[in-house]
């Protein structure tokens, strides 16, 4: 599968951009799926619901299914996290994987960037980062666009995948 990373200190635009471009590119008639990265303990179950009562239990998966959505729930229980070649792995094929996240990782990305943040960038650091979508006007190495330029966006992340 092709992947392609949206990358960013906090308070970037990651998730904001990530939703953007997942409209924006189904919208084109290509299939797309997404893999986010949480630096913190995350838990998409809700204490009381039954999945969660499974999981607290002691399960090590839960697959809770509806006629709408599937989710699988699976406890680490002191194993290492999964690397993202793995965790690929788990996804159903798909034209585009848009991984939010996983700065370090090998997979080209384009770095989310606002200056009211106060954070560095990362692009002159991280070779990795093909480009940057900013709220201001940089001097970088790579192309740079504007935050808020979806479609220009999704043209330079499927021309560099070969979509």
């Amino acid at each position: 599968m092709r992947v392609y990373g949206v990358t960013g200190w906090k308070n970037a635009g990651k998730t904001g951009l990530m939703e953007r471009l997942v409209t924006e590119i189904t919208r084109r008639g290509f299939t797309v799926s997404t893999l986010k990265h949480a630096h913190h303990s995350v838990d998409v179950d809700q204490p009381g619901t039954d999945s969660y009562r499974h999981r607290v239990a002691g399960a090590s998966e839960v697959l809770l299914a509806s006629g709408q959505r599937i989710a699988i729930m699976q406890e680490l229980r002191g194993a290492p996290e999964p690397s993202l070649a793995d965790l690929l792995t788990r996804l159903s094929p798909v034209d585009l994987v848009l991984i939010e996240g996983f700065k370090r990782e090998a997979h080209p990305k384009v770095e989310a960037f606002r200056a009211e943040a106060g954070n560095a960038l990362m692009a002159p650091e991280n070779e990795t980062i093909r480009a940057v979508a900013s709220d201001t006007a940089l001097d970088v190495q790579v192309p740079t666009f504007d935050l808020n330029d979806t479609a220009s966006i999704a043209d330079f992340i499927l021309q560099e995948v070969g979509l």
